[in-house]
């Protein structure tokens, strides 16, 4: 009458593409970070090579009315900071601009 359960593998970081078959390279990465107290930062990486990150950062910054920079980095390339938890903005504006397709936006945090 005991009967053995076979469970399933769960891979918890299947979401984030991380797996060796997916190329995390075309998505764009839209992540809050916790700076201190109420205050945190967007950032906004996996943007394509060809485009203008100083353009679409300006654009980020007088649509949604906050600070803005951008930053390099070696890995990830071009990376866009942002005050403010702004990632449900930051995915309308890639979409509504066709900058890039929804599909290819993963938004990250709390």
């Amino acid at each position: 009458m005991a009967s053995t359960m076979q469970f399933s593998a769960f891979d918890a970081f299947e979401d984030a593409g991380d797996k060796a078959g997916n190329k995390t390279e075309e998505n764009v990465h839209v992540r809050v970070q916790q700076r201190n107290g109420r205050k945190c930062i967007t950032t906004i990486a996996g943007l394509a090579d060809d485009l203008d990150v100083k353009r679409i950062c300006k654009a980020f910054k007088k649509n949604f009315s906050c600070n803005g920079a951008v930053q390099k980095d070696e890995e990830i390339g071009e990376v866009i900071q942002l005050s403010g938890d702004q990632r449900t903005n930051v995915k309308a504006f890639l979409v509504d601009q066709e900058i890039c397709h929804a599909e290819n936006i993963v938004l990250h945090g709390f």
